[in-house]
């Protein structure tokens, strides 16, 4: 539950229709990112489950490839971004679950500070704590593939710019799954079809490198991906969740 500080008073001033900048979205976002850590801190497990996933899946790949370095170099980029993947997926059903259980959703949805604004700091939260960690991670495993320096960076700054987009897009299938029967298969059969094209520019940058061409636009795209998604995914969150709960 998001508790409010001393001082702080709900919007209220603001006009019909609109969110005070002010009293409205940064405090939620600044309590919902901070309330969100200090529970991930109590349930370590959760945080941790989604990494070592990314780290055994991707230390098979080598052994069930071969040895070949012209292979493994050639496959890399792309067998840690569908493992990454699979990695952001694994951590979704959990994202409202427990909050579900619990009350909290509700208690959210009378809040004084906008629900969007409260369904972006869960987003935020959930990247900090899966999406970062699986970019810092990336570049290590890329070493057993045998992936150039500069293939490494850019296997960085790919997972880096892509995982916020899975983030946001997973955090509005689960919300639509929410309740639901069997709802970690259901998060996966919303969310995958929309993780493809990330998957393909982000795998296909590494490759586009590889190859010497330009390696501008897949990262581009990207970044608009990471852009358009930050105005619209709260928006779309909060109102999988009003539908949700409803």
């Amino acid at each position: 539950m998001i508790e409010a500080r001393p001082g702080l008073s709900p919007p209220a001033q603001a006009g019909a229709g609109q969110i005070n900048l002010n009293w409205g979205v940064l405090p939620a976002l600044y309590l919902g990112i901070a309330a969100e850590l200090r529970l991930a801190l109590r349930s370590r497990a959760d945080i941790a489950e989604p990494l070592i996933f990314f780290v055994i899946v991707a230390s098979l790949f080598p052994l069930g490839v071969g040895a070949d370095p012209e292979r493994l170099a050639a496959l890399g980029g792309g067998a840690l971004w569908v493992c990454g993947l699979l990695a952001v997926l694994l951590s979704l059903p959990r994202l409202y679950a427990r909050d579900a259980l619990n009350g909290t959703l509700e208690q959210l949805l009378l809040s004084p500070y906008p629900l969007p604004a409260l369904a972006g700091a869960r987003i935020a939260a959930h990247w900090l704590l899966t999406g970062f960690p699986l970019a810092l991670l990336a570049p290590v495993l890329g070493l057993s593939f045998g992936l150039g320096s500069h293939s490494l960076f850019l296997l960085f700054g790919t997972i880096l710019l892509g995982t916020p987009v899975l983030s946001m897009i997973g955090a509005v299938g689960a919300a639509l799954a929410l309740g639901a029967r069997a709802s970690s298969v259901l998060v996966a059969l919303l969310v995958l079809p929309l993780y493809i094209p990330v998957l393909v520019f982000g795998a296909g940058a590494i490759e586009a490198q590889q190859a010497g061409v330009d390696f501008a636009g897949p990262l581009l795209i990207l970044g608009a991906m990471a852009l358009a998604g930050t105005v619209l995914a709260p928006l779309a969150a909060a109102a999988a969740l009003r539908i949700a709960l409803d």
